[in-house]
């Protein structure tokens, strides 16, 4: 336990120091830090949430830390819908995610911990591929996974890249900004759904107007988010969008399920045209602790193209398994398979992390 966690928990009687505890937290290599009436404080690592030894907290507690964080606006707008997200920097410490909500017993809080350097693509481990698609001048670049699977940081270190060789102005949208970019040769122009701009369909109908390069969107929602983005990429503009989706397939019926049936034709045909990737993550314990990263990636080609327009997306997953030198593609199996073999993970996780278990299963089975 750090000096600081040691020092608080001795002082049991007394309030908690919110900032302390971050800052403690974040010695621990940990990637949220929650606080729920009735529980000590407790954190994530590598997945599995720890208790510290601290007191347990009282609703009190809990307001008393989460209203000095934040100004009176962000007050009044959590007492006014029970819902407040943000992000913020401690100087000295770290900057982080917050997300306050109430339970039947008082306010909740999470905060997700954000690395203030931003990785390179080759320290985040990510494959030689990613470098070639930063480099497109336009399209649709989805990074997809569920909530914790590291889809920020991936999307961080490609714009990460493109700053630190290309000249492009870099428009960010998101809910709330959470790595901050410093200009090297690229120009950022970073908004915070909220406090900069009223929503996504809003800051990407007037992004098209402030002469941008790339866009990031934060989440693509709805509807006229992402037909606003299918727009922008069509347009001449290189855009990166996420989805809490686990495979391409699945993410490509995703945004077509989002809009009418007579307007589905339509998408499809922006889609076939439009996309040029997406990468589908997932974070997976390592064993001796840590987590690594699995990967999937779907490039689109003329076949892709194809089968998305003809609305024969089920067999997209078959041509990602073709001519894989050539196309630089990868299943989720396939990596599962490979950390497998390098003993990496253990067969356990890789069973309950699988998109498709039986598929894995037979390939282990046939080693």
């Amino acid at each position: 336990m750090s000096e600081e966690l040691q020092s608080q928990s001795a002082q049991a009687g007394k309030k908690l120091d919110i900032k302390k505890l971050l800052k403690s937290v974040m010695a621990f290599k940990s990637s949220d830090l929650h606080l729920v009436v009735g529980s000590e404080p407790q954190i994530r690592i590598d997945k599995e949430l720890r208790a510290l030894n601290l007191p347990v907290l009282s609703d009190t507690d809990i307001e008393e830390m989460a209203y000095s964080l934040i100004e009176d606006k962000q007050k009044k707008d959590f007492e006014e819908n029970n819902e407040l997200d943000f992000s913020f920097e401690l100087k000295d410490i770290g900057r982080f995610r917050a997300n306050y909500y109430r339970t039947i017993y008082g306010i909740g809080c999470a905060f997700r911990m954000i690395p203030i350097e931003i990785p390179t693509l080759e320290e985040y481990g990510n494959p030689p591929i990613f470098k070639e698609l930063v480099k497109k001048e336009k399209g649709l670049i989805l990074v997809t996974g569920p909530t914790g699977s590291g889809k920020s940081t991936t999307l961080a270190s490609m714009l990460h890249e493109i700053n630190l060789n290309e000249r492009r102005h870099i428009i960010t949208i998101e809910d709330p900004v959470e790595f901050v970019h410093t200009n090297i040769k690229s120009l950022f122009s970073q908004r915070d759904v909220g406090s900069c701009t009223r929503s996504f369909a809003t800051a990407l109908k007037y992004a098209l107007r402030q002469d941008p390069d790339v866009i990031l969107i934060g989440e693509m929602r709805d509807a006229e988010t992402i037909g606003a983005a299918l727009t922008a990429a069509e347009t001449g503009h290189l855009v990166f969008g996420t989805l809490h989706t686990n495979s391409a397939p699945g993410t490509i019926n995703r945004i077509i399920d989002v809009f009418d049936g007579e307007e589905q034709a339509q998408v499809r045909a922006q889609l076939a045209s439009s996309l040029v990737a997406v990468i589908s993550q997932t974070l997976i314990p390592r064993v001796g602790g840590g987590k690594v990263a699995t990967q999937e990636v779907m490039i689109s080609n003329p076949a892709i193209s194809n089968l998305i327009r003809e609305d024969k997306v089920h067999q997209i997953y078959s041509q990602m398994q073709l001519n894989q030198g050539e196309t630089a593609m990868t299943t989720q199996t396939q990596q599962l398979l490979e950390l497998l073999q390098k003993k990496t993970i253990s067969k356990e996780n890789a069973l309950k992390n699988s998109n498709r278990p039986d598929e894995l299963m037979k390939v282990i089975a046939n080693l």
